[in-house]
């Protein structure tokens, strides 16, 4: 008889208002993924218990916040929760750099399953600043970790997820540096809101947080998307989950403007063209980071040629993206 793996909780970074509560995670057994090995077979056997994750389906979840205020949830087929609540005066809970913490636990009291931590995992929620100037919405894949997502037949983004561990990838240069100046905004002490939006799925949130972290990146919200998803053809006509979030950050925060930032190789410019006319006045300058594809380049600069609604730039290299920015007064 095979030894069944305790039980976990895992809290995705979210976003929130002083009035708005709204978090994210999973529920899944604990497979004991080494997110910092560097041999081969973990390597391997790693990638494989990521995305063959044993979800926790139908269970009912508990958050305690600060001021012992209860929120109360379930998951759904797949282990995932959502959970969006009024709360009066959350930001008062928030830490000193605009997180609110929390603590959840299972809440089922017919689970017979060992659960790890003592059945206490945190989570965490960023209220934006008042001092915040702009958000900023970025991609993760070859806009600030090179991933190989326009290589033929993505062999590329294959050898990098399975034989590479998060801290041995590197970001592309003066990425961090950056976005550290966007976070700090012209005054140096803006404090402006850096969400992290990528196609890839829900199963590679903890390795992207390492890769975040590992590389100094500023701390942000991290939103991806179901493996489902990723896998799934899109139904015709359905707006891809990187649009559908960035879109839900305008709406959370009618009062903040936005830089887009993202690269030349896949659907970036077209999601981030489509939303700046739709939001004409939030969307301060988009910035596309070029990749070695000839016609991809070509056809970027293509739309780009035409376009005049926002500031929109095809960039080499951060250098250039950091003068744009300084003249135009979003950095220091």
């Amino acid at each position: 008889m095979f030894k069944k793996d305790p039980l976990q909780i895992i809290a995705f970074q979210s976003y929130g208002t002083n009035t708005h509560f709204y978090a994210r995670g999973r529920a899944l057994e604990d497979e004991s993924i080494d997110l910092e090995s560097q041999k081969m077979l973990h390597l391997i056997v790693n990638s494989w218990k990521r995305f063959e994750s044993d979800e926790i389906a139908n269970v009912a979840i508990r958050i305690k916040l600060p001021n012992n205020t209860i929120i109360k949830a379930t998951t759904d087929s797949r282990g995932y929760f959502k959970i969006e609540e009024n709360v009066i005066d959350l930001s008062t809970l928030c830490n000193s750099e605009g997180w609110v913490p929390f603590v959840l636990s299972y809440d089922d009291v017919t689970i017979e399953r060992k659960i790890t931590n003592d059945n206490r995992f945190p989570g965490e929620l960023l209220i934006p600043a008042k001092s915040a100037q702009f958000g900023v919405a970025s991609d993760i894949d070859d806009t600030i970790l090179h991933t190989g997502v326009v290589s033929t037949l993505k062999w590329r983004v294959i050898y990098n997820s399975l034989f590479k561990n998060a801290k041995s990838r590197l970001p592309l240069e003066g990425a961090a540096e950056f976005y550290h100046m966007l976070h700090r905004g012209a005054s140096g002490k803006n404090a402006n809101p850096i969400f992290y939006v990528s196609h890839s799925p829900w199963n590679l949130y903890r390795y992207l947080e390492l890769f975040l972290r590992q590389n100094n990146f500023p701390k942000g919200p991290i939103l991806l998307r179901n493996l489902g998803n990723f896998i799934r053809k899109k139904p015709q006509g359905e707006k891809p989950q990187k649009q559908k979030e960035i879109l839900n950050l305008l709406k959370t925060y009618p009062e903040l403007p936005f830089i887009l930032i993202g690269d030349s190789g896949e659907h970036d410019p077209d999601i981030y063209i489509e939303i700046a006319e739709l939001y004409p006045e939030r969307i301060k300058a988009i910035y596309l980071r070029s990749v070695k594809h000839e016609k991809k380049i070509i056809r970027v600069k293509g739309l780009l040629e035409n376009y005049k609604t926002t500031p929109a730039l095809l960039v080499e290299s951060s250098e250039e993206a950091i003068v744009h920015a300084r003249q135009n007064g979003f950095i220091a």
